[in-house]
């Protein structure tokens, strides 16, 4: 059965405003945001932020056919949003709410300084199941929804209002994907048994598509802020063995997930996939080649960027570049480099939607072979396939 939207993008919405910094040289973020100072910025960005806006519309411009599905207040950021969102797929899955306000981002991203958000989450945390528009699901072949942790109704109560969020999107009929965020440890998002959460959403999800770090602190909250005190609060990409992103993925997989990603930034990005015979339900997006997409575990390197924007909505980038290869038809190899090409574009400049080309134009840029950044992985059974610019893992068919 054809359906009219290739995928619905559902979850966090809310308006982003990023003052651009002059690059002073400096890189200690207490040396540029003093109390009573005033800090001279340049042209300020405004766009629409978080997964619904940054998947779907980067979805959009690779030529996918989108609809949205997210809540709004009836005030001025949340008229902008709609606007914005209305140019780009059917509009008609986000609710305004009266008496309500929307969700707003401030993004602090100075030059070399990793980025500082100040955030409202405004009409988020009150989204539920009640809010999906069905009929629209019903005409998706694929339903994604992003940023649970920054969503109050969907990490209270065990995440039971987000796994009936999936259930539905499943009785749909469509495919689905879940995108997560880091929950801040100290706040009620980070305290919560995200484990147990993981546990009872993943059987109603197909593709998962988180970052290692997002999942090694669901799984492992002590144990990942053990690490980050031994490393000094630095990011733990660089720490994290290729044994325990196999082994964080495996327990992925337990819980019902078909694939499970790991992006990792400037490390690239780490898909580890069922077995054939998890793809019996998938829904109406399986893979046009389901002997390639199952059992598999490759990990491709980032491009290396010459010249650094931000890296805000560069991992929804990368799912969008993933997402819509799987949409059409491509092999898991050739999916992987949309999902880093899509990732490179986006950190190239300051927001997470302008810097996105077209199919055709990131296609060109896969093909021309850029530079790749060094992953470097001297792990038993890994190997090197240079045609494909991919690691394969030791089980994975490429190495058979």
């Amino acid at each position: 059965m054809n359906k009219q939207y290739d995928v619905m993008i559902a979850g966090h919405l809310c308006l982003d405003i990023i003052p651009l910094f002059p690059d002073t040289g400096i890189r200690d973020i207490s040396e540029i945001l003093r109390p009573g100072k005033l800090v001279n910025v340049e042209n300020a960005k405004i766009s629409t932020g978080g997964p619904v806006s940054n998947t779907g519309l980067n979805m959009k411009k690779l030529g996918m056919n989108v609809c949205f599905c997210s809540c709004v207040g009836d005030d001025q950021f949340g008229k902008i949003a709609l606007d914005m969102l209305s140019h780009s797929g059917n509009a008609d899955g986000i609710k305004v709410l009266e008496g309500k306000a929307s969700s707003y981002t401030i993004v602090v991203a100075p030059p070399g300084i990793d980025r500082i958000f100040l955030h409202n989450p405004g009409t988020n945390d009150i989204f539920c199941a009640d809010d999906l528009n069905t009929d629209l699901i019903k005409q998706s072949r694929h339903f994604h929804l992003g940023y649970p942790p920054l969503m109050e109704k969907m990490y209270t109560n065990e995440g039971k209002e987000l796994a009936k969020i999936f259930r539905i999107a499943k009785e749909c009929g469509a495919t689905t994907s879940c995108d997560m965020t880091l929950p801040d440890p100290a706040s009620a998002s980070g305290k919560a048994p995200w484990r147990k959460i993981l546990e009872n959403i993943l059987p109603y999800v197909d593709i998962h598509v988180p970052s290692i770090e997002e999942t090694f602190y669901m799984l492992y909250p002590e144990k990942f802020l053990e690490m980050k005190k031994q490393h000094n609060n630095a990011e733990l990409i660089d720490f994290i063995s290729p044994e325990q992103y196999a082994a964080i993925a495996d327990e992925i997989l337990a819980m019902g997930a078909k694939m499970t990603t790991l992006k990792s930034g400037h490390r690239g990005f780490y898909i580890k996939t069922a077995s054939k015979d998890k793809f019996a339900g998938l829904g109406a997006a399986k893979p046009a080649d389901a002997d390639n997409w199952a059992d598999r575990e490759l990990w491709s390197p980032a491009y290396t960027v010459e010249k650094f924007g931000s890296a805000t909505g560069s991992g929804d980038s990368s799912i969008a570049g993933l997402l819509s290869g799987y949409l059409k038809g491509l092999t898991i190899e050739q999916s992987l480099k949309y999902a880093v090409c899509l990732g490179y574009q986006n950190v190239c400049v300051l927001d997470a939607v302008s810097g996105i080309k077209d199919w055709e134009t990131s296609t060109s840029m896969i093909k021309a072979g850029m530079p790749l950044i060094d992953t470097h992985i001297d792990s038993q059974g890994w190997k090197y396939h240079d045609s494909l610019t991919l690691w394969a893992g030791p089980g994975d068919m490429l190495n058979k």
